[in-house]
């Protein structure tokens, strides 16, 4: 009779665990279901039939409705943010030029010494103020996604090339010893905005090293990465700087005498972010900087 009775049993608990294992299968199935249609970005909430599983869909639902509500109020945000930027960009460009074509006018012009050192500071100034906009707007369109970044799989040949030419004056005016060496590397990258990416790196090595020091350009390769790098004399950054120094606006208070703006390294870094790439910084203070700008060697 005992044997009977655990037999009766066992039979009715393998019965329940079926009915409770069909069950976990079926609300499973609606749950992924449902995750699959608030991904799509078409999620409705069936039927409301009082279950647990029904509750959870108008929630999760009423989530999905503020989630949206908030994205689009912040897309909005952004959108009026990038137009006024676009807007002080377009009417400032031409106050600029003309700033600075009579500022120049009146430099030819008979001038005591003080009058000249005045001057010569509004066209310093006007030209920052430029650079400065100009660097908001490369900004704001990268952050927005209006300009988008198109990688890909080309030589750093003509890269290194044109960032020597374009930097070949000013390191010569500064008297500094500027080498850039050729390779034969391949690597994925956008050509425009990759030159501005380590154009930036090579302007502030030739802006912070002094005069008689050198800046040099050259790439490695490794497993996954090949490096584009910018080592310089300089007088070198603090560890604790080396995290600061990407971050919007940042100025050492070491080099608050030399002319920037502290926009340019976190144009870099977003920039190469955006291209599945990195910049690394080594340095040290007094023993000069090496920065290196990281590409992918695959697609």
């Amino acid at each position: 009779m005992l044997s009977v009775f655990i037999l009766i049993s066992s039979v009715i608990l393998l019965i329940l665990a079926g009915v409770l294992y069909f069950h976990a299968q079926s609300v499973l199935s609606r749950l992924d279901s449902l995750l699959d249609t608030a991904i799509s970005g078409d999620f409705h909430p069936s039927c409301y039939d009082e279950s647990q599983l029904s509750r959870t869909e108008q929630k999760f639902s009423q989530f999905l409705s503020a989630s949206m509500l908030s994205r689009t109020a912040l897309d909005a945000d952004r959108a009026r943010i990038q137009a006024l930027i676009g807007d002080i960009s377009h009417q400032s460009r031409t106050p600029i030029a003309n700033i600075l074509l009579y500022t120049g006018l009146l430099a030819e012009e008979p001038l005591s010494d003080s009058q000249q050192a005045l001057v010569e500071q509004a066209i310093t100034q006007t030209e920052k103020l430029g650079f400065l906009i100009d660097s908001l707007v490369k900004a704001s369109r990268l952050e927005s996604g209006m300009v988008q970044v198109s990688p890909v799989y080309s030589p750093l040949t003509d890269l290194l090339h044109h960032l020597e030419d374009s930097f070949e004056a000013d390191a010569k005016r500064k008297n500094i010893h500027f080498a850039v060496e050729s390779c034969d590397i391949c690597a994925v990258f956008d050509p425009k905005w990759t030159a501005e990416a380590v154009g930036n790196l090579i302007d502030n090595a030739i802006k912070y090293t002094p005069a008689g020091g050198s800046v040099r350009v050259f790439a490695e390769v490794f497993e996954l990465f090949c490096a584009i790098v910018v080592e310089d004399t300089g007088p070198g950054i603090s560890e604790q700087e080396h995290a600061k120094i990407f971050s919007r606006f940042y100025r050492s208070p070491d080099m608050a005498a030399v002319p920037g703006v502290g926009i340019g390294l976190y144009l870099t870094r977003e920039i190469l972010h955006r291209q599945n790439g990195y910049v690394k910084l080594c340095s040290k203070p007094g023993q000069g900087a090496k920065f290196s700008a990281f590409l992918p060697r695959d697609l």
